[in-house]
Formats: structure tokens, sequence, C-alpha cells
């Protein structure tokens, strides 16, 4: 008897399947408004305000100097790559411009967040004076505006050199849920290029110390990058958690102190989660190249209508997709779960049916569990700008694959039509949507944003 209820189990799904499979596709379009009016409304809804001058946050005067290393912060411009600061041993004769400043004495653009150790140890013996100003640039290196204000520095050169890296919770937007794989960064020390973040489950016993807490839960070197991404979905386990990073030589050693501790909050998730989003490095967040998933402004989640929980995870692929689908969204049963999956493997030249299948498969599952699976078509991709980012090439037959995903996606019950708003002339990703040709920016995270909420009332339950 147990294996005949099993048998009508099994053929019931699959014929509802089948349906689903082999049902005609939607004669009208999900939604019906002009692409560029949308593209219009999307770019006048400025909801992360911004200028394109950067404005200094700490200052240095006579009560409270400078040592000979200032930390020198601003507020993060959007959409800025990378930022040049230039150093000045007087006031710059051109000020609220874009030309360099013939007083300046030090410059650097390898600077790709809005903080920088500047070391001035080897220009007091030639300079009395020092100002320092900053300015947003793009990929290519063009201004998105002008200089900052000039700001003097008075220096102590008796005050302990920093050599701590900061915490870079600057401009952060609050009272939005972490996602399922957090994303730490942080401001580094002048010169040192390797770090290691620990993570803990109580606060370390010493504050900005140099010996690592013999109870962290996790930890991991990186070199090279201002961001730690977390290899563990955290959201599993509720609690509160804290974080520090050091920098370290090549024998492991701390180079300075610590960082300040920082802290966040999981939270106990209801038996029933109502929307999840569920994909790549796309829906984990982050964009114009210098911006990772901490940086919430670059998420389409923070621009809903309606909360979700954020289940993305970086470099995914339909594949592991799949394979992570019972570890990862099945702990949260959502009521409804929004799909953007396969962008990373039509660009890796993975043929569309093998990405259909993965589709399947996290269709099944959703059914299966009573998720309805809503399913974001595929954007275009921009080959010329993603070499220029990332150094790769894009697999030549990407379109017709993305087609083909595609065509799949629109006869799904519940799906999301996202791909006509981001084409610029050539049929590609617009460069003004994309920086790097495969991540939206704000201005492209919003306006996945502003086609969902149009799209809300007829696919969420």
């Amino acid at each position: 008897m147990k294996k005949f209820t099993i048998i009508i189990t099994i053929v019931a799904i699959a014929a509802l399947l089948y349906i689903f499979d082999h049902r005609q596709p939607r004669k009208e379009i999900p939604y019906e408004s002009n692409v560029e009016l949308i593209k219009q409304t999307n770019l006048e809804k400025d909801i992360v305000p911004h200028t394109n001058k950067p404005v200094s946050i700490n200052h240095y005067d006579k009560e409270k100097p400078a040592s000979t290393t200032p930390l020198l912060l601003w507020h993060t411009v959007a959409g800025a790559v990378f930022y040049e600061l230039e150093i000045l041993n007087a006031l710059p004769e051109n000020p609220n411009g874009v030309s360099i400043s013939e007083h300046r004495i030090f410059s650097t653009r390898d600077i790709f967040t809005n903080g920088y150790y500047a070391d001035l140890s080897t220009y007091l013996d030639t300079n009395k004076n020092f100002y320092w100003r900053v300015r947003a640039l793009d990929y290519d290196g063009n201004a998105l505006g002008v200089f900052s204000d000039a700001e003097q520095i008075i220096i102590n050169p008796n005050l302990k050199i920093a050599q701590k890296p900061i915490i870079n919770n600057i401009d952060r937007l609050t009272d939005m849920p972490i996602p399922l794989y957090p994303v730490y960064n942080w401001i580094p020390i002048h010169n040192i290029v390797d770090y290691e973040l620990e993570l803990l489950s109580s606060p370390p016993d010493v504050e900005n110390g140099i010996i690592p807490s013999e109870d962290r839960i996790w930890s991991k070197v990186v070199n090279n990058t201002l961001d730690c991404y977390d290899d563990f979905a955290r959201l599993l386990s509720p609690g509160t958690y804290y974080w520090r990073v050091r920098g370290i030589d090549e024998n492991g050693d701390t180079i300075g102190e610590y960082s300040d501790t920082e802290s966040f909050v999981v939270t106990e998730q209801p038996h029933r989660v109502e929307v999840a989003t569920f994909g790549d490095s796309i829906t984990h967040g982050g964009g114009a190249l210098s911006y990772s998933p901490a940086n919430l402004e670059y998420s389409y989640q923070t621009y809903l209508e309606f909360p979700t929980l954020n289940l993305g995870k970086s470099g995914d692929t339909s594949t592991s997709m799949a394979e992570r689908f019972d570890s990862d969204v099945l702990p949260f049963r959502p009521k409804n779960l929004l799909i953007l999956c396969g962008s990373n493997s039509i660009r890796a030249g993975t043929p569309a049916n093998d990405i259909i299948n993965d589709l399947l498969t996290i269709r099944t599952k959703c059914f299966i569990y009573n998720i309805r699976p809503i399913f974001l078509t595929l954007m275009p991709l921009n080959p010329d700008n993603i070499y220029k980012a990332f150094g790769t090439e894009t697999a030549p037959n990407w379109k017709l694959e993305m087609i083909g995903v595609n065509d799949f996606i629109r006869k799904q019950q519940y799906y999301i039509d996202i791909e006509p708003y981001f084409y610029d002339e050539n049929g590609q990703m617009a460069t003004y949507l994309s920086t790097d040709g495969l991540h939206p920016d704000i201005t492209g995270k919003k306006l996945m944003a502003e086609i969902i909420n149009a799209n809300k009332k007829r696919v969420l339950r």
C-alpha cells in the first residue's frame, strides 16, 4: 500500500510538470509600459542621494593634529570606480575644478574606496603646509565631478603612526537585512596588501590587539582586495557575530594592530519567509567594479517595495545554484522565490539546454516544497566591457544561449521579463547600466527593481 501511494504521488507530480512545460506561452507582455519611460522614471527616483563632489569627513587642526600618516576620509560618490587624491603645499589655484593643481606634491589614483592612509613623512623637510583633496573617476579615469574642497592637514610628527585597518561602515544603508553570505570590507593600511579577517561569537578579549582570538569561529586571508566574502551561510545560525581584520606580513604576523570590532545580528527567521531572492553575484549585490554586496545601494533588493531575504551567492553557475538549493533555500521555505540563474553560465559557454535542466531541477524542488518559482529573464552581456574589467573572454555564442534560456523562462507560469530594458544600440548590455558589462550598477539595480515592482501583484502570492 505504501509503495502504491508513492507511485501515485510521483505520477501526479510528473503530470503537473508536464503541463507546466507544454503550456502555451503568455501572449501578453508582463509589463506593457514603454521601455524608455521605465528607464526615465527609474533615473528620476534617486533613492540614494549623492553628489559628484566628494565631501571630506575628518579634519586635522591644531587641537586634533594628525600623525605623519593621516587617515583621509570622504563620503562615497555613487558610481565612482576609483578616486584620485592629491596632496598640496598650498591652497589650490583652481578650487571646484577638475584639473590638477600646480601646488601638487603627491598624487595617487590607487584608491578604490572612500578613504586613504597618506604617508607624509618624506615631505616634512621641504614643506611647511599640507592640504588634500580628492575627486571621483569612472572606469576610464575620467572625472565624474570636481575635486573636493581642499582641507588643511596639521601634522604632529611625534604622534604614533597608525597601522590599523578601518571598518568601512561609512555611508552604509541601515535597517536592511544582511545576505545569506555576508561580505566584510575595510579601508586598508598604507602599502599593505595582505589581510586576515576573523569572525567570533563574542567580543575579542583585547580590542585593537595583535594576537588572533583563540575562540574565533572562522577566519580567511585575502590579498589585494578591500573585501572578504564569507564562505558560510550565516543566516542559518541566528545570533550576534563579531568581526575584525588585521594586516599581515609574509609570515602571517600582525602589522600594526587589529581594526576595531564590528558586529551584526542574525535574527531568527519565520517558519516561512514571504519572499526570497536566489541567484549569483547579480542577486548577491555589488557593482561598478569597486563595490561589494556590503554596499547595499548596489543591491536591487534595496529598491523593492516589499521585504526580501537575499540568498544570492557570488560566482554561482546554474549548476551550483541547483546543487545548493537544499542547503540554502529549503531552510527558509520561502512562499515566493525570485530566481535569476545562468548569467555566469552563458558567459562561460554553457549550452542553453544544460542551464534549462538546472532550472527544471530548481523548479521541481520548488513545486515539491510549495515554493512559487518566479523566474527573471537573463540580461544581455557586454563582452568588451567584461574583458576590459576582468580580462576574460565571453563565449561567442552567449546571445544564442541567452535567447534559448529566456524562451524557456517565458513559458513558465510565473516570470518577469527584464531582458528588453538593458540593451544598448549594439544589442549588448548598456554601459551606463553596467560598468563591467555583467553586473548592473546603481541605475541598473534600480531599473531591475522598478520592473519587478511593476509585476509584483501578478506574480507574488
